[in-house]
């Protein structure tokens, strides 16, 4: 067996590692605006766009903050501070236990913060060093980096390694009421972030988000279930069991990535051959993939419950198309890529097999994002 670790690497380059941030910061409004463009095609709903922007702009203020974090690597600072740990292999994303890090250096922020020097402080250190001591105040420049990490982690809205379950009423059915929930995680097996909703009903006496009861056992239960390698099915079905009186009607998985790159990434098939095709120039060598798995139930059945009840139980339908339902464990299954201009041309041309089905959306040199 592999070890896992030899597909990470450290970007130690300070010039690599300012790249590869400013190129997610690129791809991630690029998402932004594609979600935005999903909404206009009647592909999400308006309150799932909504959502699902909140977790891409948490991506944002997380690369942001690890950006601050390690914006001196690769020079002499005086302490060693390590490298921003990538995976080159599959993802092209940083690897989980930066998000659990950075999670634990948020808790101490505000310690952190109150025995460091000021912004202004460290700003008139520099100037000093600079035209008093004839210096590069390096040094200083680290000081700065690590309080403006603590200062982005402090203003909070970050995408986590957990982004716990969050309840919101979009309705009533009958004499139940319809919730719609959401999480996110940051999957340490495939280091993605993945976007969780679930769309369910409440036949319980008390508002799921108002029950002291269930709702800290749904959120318990919804992120010990939060693994990529689980299908929908198994997560829908586990939950339909463990609650009698809520009843999953429709569940959404968003994988966000892989992301493939000429200059970062090492990862084989089609689209890493585009890239090298293409010869993009920096900042534009880069496609970004999803995909978005969706269940939903189609019956619900009566089942026994103790000596004299019934309970709901849903029945979900699975992909009928090529008799791959039971092994997907969706009921749809769909994969998009997100590219520029000049590696889309290539790949338009090429056109390799497995891309037929793919929704693809190209950046335009004026940043538009045009549906292809």
């Amino acid at each position: 067996m592999t070890d896992p670790t030899q597909d990470h690497i450290g970007l130690t380059d300070t010039f690599a590692s300012r790249r590869y941030f400013r190129k997610f910061e690129v791809i991630t409004v690029h998402l932004l605006r594609v979600a935005a463009t999903m909404e206009a095609e009647g592909a999400i709903s308006k309150q799932e766009v909504r959502i699902v922007s909140r977790y891409l702009s948490g991506l944002l203020f997380t690369f942001r903050a690890l950006s601050m974090k390690y914006l001196l690597v690769g020079r002499d600072t005086g302490r060693f501070f390590g490298s921003l740990a990538m995976d080159k292999r599959d993802s092209g994303f940083p690897v989980a236990a930066e998000l659990l890090t950075m999670a634990n250096d948020a808790q101490q922020a505000q310690m952190h913060l109150a025995n460091m020097p000021s912004e202004d402080e460290l700003k008139t250190d520099m100037v000093r060093t600079i035209i008093s001591d004839r210096e590069i105040p390096t040094k200083l420049q680290f000081a700065l980096s690590q309080r403006l990490y603590y200062e982005e982690l402090l203003k909070g809205e970050l995408f986590w390694a957990r982004n716990d379950p969050e309840c919101h009423w979009i309705g009533n059915e009958g004499e139940r009421r319809r919730f719609l929930i959401h999480w996110a995680v940051y999957d340490s097996q495939i280091n993605l972030p993945v976007i969780y909703l679930m769309e369910l009903e409440d036949s319980g006496r008390t508002a799921l988000p108002k029950d002291q009861r269930r709702w800290p056992e749904v959120q318990a239960h919804l992120m010990a279930q939060s693994l990529g390698g689980l299908k929908l099915v198994t997560i829908a079905k586990g939950f339909d069991q463990d609650f009698d009186d809520l009843h999953p009607k429709h569940l959404r998985r968003i994988h966000v990535g892989p992301m493939y790159s000429s200059a970062f990434t090492e990862q084989s098939g089609p689209l890493r051959q585009v890239l090298e095709d293409a010869k993009s120039p920096a900042g534009q060598d880069w496609a970004l993939a999803w995909t978005t798995e969706a269940l939903r139930s189609e019956d619900v059945i009566q089942e026994r419950s103790g000596w004299f009840g019934t309970v709901d139980r849903e029945v979900f339908a699975l992909d009928p198309f090529g008799g791959q339902g039971a092994e997907t464990g969706a009921t749809q299954t769909e994969r998009s890529i997100i590219l520029p201009q000049r590696p889309f041309q290539v790949l338009a041309e090429r056109n390799p097999p497995g891309f037929g089905d793919v929704r693809t959306f190209v950046v335009s040199k004026t940043g538009q994002v045009l549906r292809y």
